[in-house]
C-alpha cells in the first residue's frame, strides 16, 4: 500500500510539472504564471520565431518611470494627451517592450484624439532579441511583480482615470488581469491569444466588457481554453465578444516572420472599434 501511495504521489508531481493535452499548465496556477510556465515548453518556444529587425527612427512617445511599492521603478512608453483622463494600458509579448510594441502603441494612439497610451514594461528594462532570452525573461516574470507594475501604473495615472487595456500573447493575459485590478476604472479589455482568467468568481469582479482575439490553430490558447473562457464569463454574468481566425498563435505580431497581415488588420479594426465605444460610454 505504501509503495502504491508513493507511486501515486510521484505521478501527481509529474503531471503538475508538465502540461495537459492543450499545453495548459495545471496545479491551478494563475493565468499569468501558467503562461510563464510555457517558457519551458519546447512546442511553445518553437512557435515563436526570432523577431525581424526593426527600430523606430522618430519615437512619438517618451520613456517614463513608474514608482513601485518596493522602492524601485518600472519603465513605460507614454504617448500623452493634454488634459485627458482616458488611458489605454498596452502589454507586450514575451519579447518585451521592444520597438514593435512601441510602434503598435503609436498606431493605436493615432486613431484617437483624446486618449493617452501607456505601454508597460514587465521585464525591468530587458528586451529579448533571441529565443533563450525570451524564455529567461518570461519564465522569471512573477505574478507579484506584474501586479506591482499594474498597481504602480494605476497610482501613476490617478483614481479619476478611465482605463482600457490591450495585450498580445503573454500580454493578453496581463491585459485581463489589469482590467480586474483596475476595478470600476476599467471600461474595456482586449486580449489577443493570452491565457484567460479561469475563476468565474474572480471574473464576477470584472467591471468591463472583454474582446477576445484568438486563433483556431493555436495549440496553447486552444479552442478548448477559449470555450472554457466563454463558459466562465457567462457564469460570471460578463459580456465577452470573441473573434477566432484561421491562423496560428502570434499571427498578429508584425515581428513574426509568419505574420498574417490581413487578419492582423481586421483584428485591429475590431479592437479599435471596441475601444472607441468603451471610451465613449
Amino acid at each position: 500500500m505504501k509503495n502504491i501511495l508513493v507511486q501515486f504521489i510521484i505521478f501527481g508531481l509529474f503531471i503538475c510539472n508538465g502540461y495537459s493535452q492543450s499545453s495548459r499548465p495545471c496545479c491551478q496556477l494563475d493565468p499569468t504564471q501558467s503562461f510563464a510556465a510555457l517558457a519551458n515548453n519546447p512546442d511553445f518556444v518553437a512557435a515563436h520565431l526570432v523577431p525581424l529587425p526593426f527600430s523606430i527612427n522618430s519615437p512619438q512617445g517618451e520613456e517614463v518611470l513608474i514608482p513601485l511599492s518596493n522602492g524601485t521603478s518600472a519603465k513605460a512608453y507614454l504617448l500623452k494627451r493634454n488634459n485627458s483622463q482616458k488611458y489605454l494600458f498596452v502589454f507586450h509579448e514575451w519579447w518585451g517592450l521592444n520597438d514593435y510594441i512601441k510602434k503598435e502603441s503609436e498606431t493605436i494612439y493615432s486613431n484617437f484624439t483624446d486618449v493617452n497610451v501607456i505601454a508597460l514594461d514587465l521585464y525591468q528594462g530587458k528586451v529579448a532579441t533571441s529565443v533563450p532570452e525570451a524564455q529567461q525573461y518570461m519564465g522569471a516574470l512573477t505574478g507579484e511583480y506584474g501586479v506591482m507594475v499594474i498597481k504602480g501604473a494605476l497610482q501613476y495615472i490617478g483614481p479619476k482615470a478611465i482605463i482600457t487595456t490591450i495585450g498580445w500573447c503573454m500580454g493578453g493575459s496581463w491585459s485581463l488581469q489589469a482590467a480586474l485590478l483596475a476595478g470600476n476604472q476599467a471600461k474595456g479589455c482586449v486580449i489577443y491569444y493570452g491565457m484567460p482568467e479561469e475563476s468565474a468568481d474572480k471574473l464576477k469582479t470584472l467591471s468591463c466588457d472583454v474582446l477576445g482575439i484568438f486563433a483556431d490553430q493555436d495549440k496553447f490558447i486552444s479552442t478548448q481554453v477559449v470555450d472554457n473562457f466563454k463558459s466562465n464569463m457567462k457564469k460570471a454574468g460578463k459580456k465577452l465578444t470573441v473573434y477566432t481566425y484561421a491562423a496560428d498563435h502570434a499571427f498578429a505580431n508584425p515581428s513574426n516572420p509568419k505574420h498574417n497581415e490581413e487578419y492582423s488588420k481586421d483584428a485591429m479594426e475590431k479592437s479599435l472599434k471596441f475601444l472607441k465605444l468603451k471610451f465613449e460610454k
